[in-house]
């Protein structure tokens, strides 16, 4: 019962403190009254009236101090009264505080009557010297102020062109009426009535949530851009490599005709093929004859100009529930040849109406049996005993996941989610295997309840013990495992979940950010700043020197690496509680991306190939599962799939408008 009185003596108290700051003198004193009937006791934090007293007697005792040019009391008073965290962050108090310090080095400049004291003169220079050596130093680098750092050294500054302005009877008002503004705002700001303070840091916080909502999308584009260029770059790099290759053949042929050697036709045949586009390679092997003069020449030169688009054909329908008891029923080599074949039906397949139809009739005939409740599944095959199969199945997932449709098709059912969280944690034979499950995790955890439910399923303690030793991963997987780990950090679910194992998490974060791998980075600067904001985990990260760990990396980095960690050292030092900015773990709105682009990653080092006389690839579908002309949908379910993937933006105009490659998701929240 007393812990009740006392909350509610609280709480009376900060109505009456409100009531008296807003001015309500006649509800004050009906509160007051009915709360003295009633045996209400009133906290005694209410005295508004007597704060605003003294904050008006020093507010006056400041200004006073100003106009006699009195600079130790008023500095006294400035130090004493202005708070240090104003004093030393906010840019305003700082500029206030450097021409306030020229005010009181020249007052007696202004205001004496025939030449000054000398001795009190130097005494005020001295002092402002020694401001501008001390505090005033970390303005210097700024324009406005930068003159007036010759001032303690200038012998007659009323005369000099510099400090003209200094001397003009105008300057002085000007500057006062700055300082009662500014000691208006802070008093006030220090009497404000704590029930005002409660609301409207409430109102803030939710303004800081929405504005990190946008800042993740405009996030979300960058990393778009930058894994369009990083594709650019390295197409770039291989047909530079070639390029290199080709000629350095080129100079030993030139040698060797100096000896008399001749160039045989084959020879520049073969030379030329290497110099175009695989789609080309084929035909012009057979079709184009290189003897003839200027023919190599002349298909180079045509070679950079821009070809014309094609109409591309749509790929034959197929005989689904023939492929689907084939690859549950079928010998694991059979399975191996139709898992590649339609992964290859989407890798290869034209952006645009080809790649969307065989999307579409793979979701509705429901290729994988995500919404089938039989007990023999397709999507059983991630735990076949085959490692072939096993593979191969998660890549064909993969390809799913690099497409929104397929992302959506995929996150209907959340046994998808479970069975790759299995194979993730089981797989420790088959690397590529698990490259392919960690990247398919990855792309859905830019889903919001795929989000909750890896974090629910303990996936961020996994990827912290497989982060421990970081060397002993591919590139594929160190990227993608720090950047799903980042995308999970992001809620505040990730960050409590973080939180339970503060120091190993801190550890493994700061020893990735040194570590060779440089496309990392983004995403580890990301998961620090994010958990940063919880308060234990602040604590642990000061306790253990993050800051000076940061320190170091700040002397190394780039630009955009050192602005990051200057960030972070200012999250890691911020003592006061942070508003939680993650996302609400029972928002689930949809945060996915609308974009569509293969990863070359995924046809890399295939395990199988076709012996004589076995088919393959699109031969193999075409000739064993030939379908009908047209498809039908198997479900009303099948059908939403289809419709949400269709009701996006068409791929092919994504690609032309947005220039777009799905790409490893480089993560860097800037709040920068």
């Amino acid at each position: 019962m007393g812990d009740i009185l006392a909350h509610e003596s609280e709480l009376l108290g900060l109505v009456k403190e409100y009531l008296d700051f807003a001015e309500f003198e006649d509800t004050l004193k009906t509160f007051s009254k009915e709360c003295k009937m009633k045996g209400k006791p009133l906290s005694k934090t209410a005295g508004g009236s007597l704060k605003d007293s003294k904050s008006l007697i020093i507010q006056k005792n400041l200004v006073t101090a100003f106009d006699n040019g009195d600079q130790k009391v008023f500095f006294s008073l400035w130090e004493e009264h202005v708070p240090s965290s104003i004093r030393d962050h906010d840019s305003l108090a700082q500029k206030l505080e450097f021409y306030l310090h020229i005010h009181f080095a020249i007052y007696l400049l202004k205001h004496s009557i025939g030449r000054p004291d000398k001795e009190d003169l130097d005494e005020r220079i001295s002092y402002f010297r020694t401001y501008l050596e001390t505090k005033g130093a970390a303005l210097s680098q700024t324009t406005e102020f930068l003159p007036f750092y010759a001032l303690p050294f200038v012998p007659n500054p009323m005369v000099h062109p510099s400090f003209k302005e200094l001397f003009q009877d105008s300057w002085t008002p000007e500057l006062k009426l700055k300082l009662e503004k500014f000691l208006a705002l802070i008093f006030k700001a220090s009497n404000t009535p704590k029930l005002l303070t409660l609301y409207v840091g409430r109102t803030e916080g939710e303004g800081e949530r929405e504005n990190l909502q946008q800042l993740h999308q405009q996030l979300v584009e960058a990393e778009r851009r930058s894994m369009t260029y990083l594709k650019r770059y390295n197409k770039i790099q291989a047909d530079y490599h070639n390029l290199i290759g080709v000629t350095a053949e080129l100079v030993d042929s030139l040698e060797a005709t100096v000896s008399g050697k001749m160039i045989t036709p084959e020879y520049l045949q073969s030379v030329c093929v290497r110099l175009f586009s695989d789609q080309m390679r084929q035909s012009l092997a057979h079709s184009v004859d290189f003897t003839r003069p200027g023919t190599a020449s002349t298909m180079l030169r045509a070679s950079l100009a821009p070809g014309k688009l094609k109409d591309v054909p749509l790929l034959p329908s197929l005989d689904y529930e023939k492929l689907k008891k084939d690859l549950i029923l079928g010998s694991d080599r059979l399975k191996a040849f139709l898992l590649q074949a339609l992964r290859w039906r989407l890798t290869t397949s034209h952006p645009g109406e080809q790649r969307e139809t065989v999307l579409e009739a793979y979701i509705g005939n429901d290729l994988l049996d995500c919404h089938s409740h039989s007990q023999r599944t397709v999507l059983q095959l991630l735990h076949s005993k085959s490692e072939v199969v096993r593979q191969y199945m998660a890549r064909l997932i993969n390809a799913f996941a690099s497409l929104a449709g397929g992302r959506l098709y995929l996150a209907q059912s959340t046994k998808v989610l479970r069975m790759l969280e299995e194979r993730l944690k089981e797989e420790d034979e088959d690397i590529v295997t698990r490259e392919n499950v960690l990247g398919a995790l990855q792309k859905f955890s830019l889903r919001r309840p795929l989000q909750t439910a890896m974090i629910r399923d303990g996936l961020i303690f996994w990827l912290i013990d497989i982060l421990k030793d970081p060397d002993c991963l591919s590139d594929y997987t160190l990227e993608y495992s720090v950047a799903l780990l980042m995308n999970l950090c992001l809620r505040s679910a990730g960050k409590n979940m973080c939180a339970k194992v503060a120091g190993l998490v801190l550890k493994v974060l700061s020893d990735l950010l040194g570590h060779e791998n440089h496309e990392i980075q983004p995403y580890v600067n990301g998961a620090l700043y994010s958990i940063l904001s919880i308060p234990s985990i602040r604590e642990e990260a000061r306790a253990m020197g993050m800051e000076d760990i940061l320190r170091c990396f700040i002397k190394e980095g780039n630009a955009e690496m050192v602005r990051q960690i200057e960030f972070i050292i200012k999250q890691l030092n911020s003592g006061s509680f942070i508003y939680n900015l993650s996302f609400s773990d029972d928002d689930e709105d949809e945060d996915d991306e609308d974009h569509d682009t293969m990863e070359a990653d995924l046809d890399k080092d295939e395990l199988i190939q076709p012996q004589l006389g076995e088919l393959s690839g699109e031969k193999l579908l075409t000739t064993e599962y030939l379908g009908s002309v047209t498809q039908s949908l198997t479900s009303p379910q099948m059908s939403q799939v289809i419709v949400g993937a269709k009701s996006r933006e068409p791929v092919s105009q994504q690609s032309a408008s947005r220039d777009s490659d799905f790409r490893r998701r480089r993560m860097w929240m800037q709040v920068t």
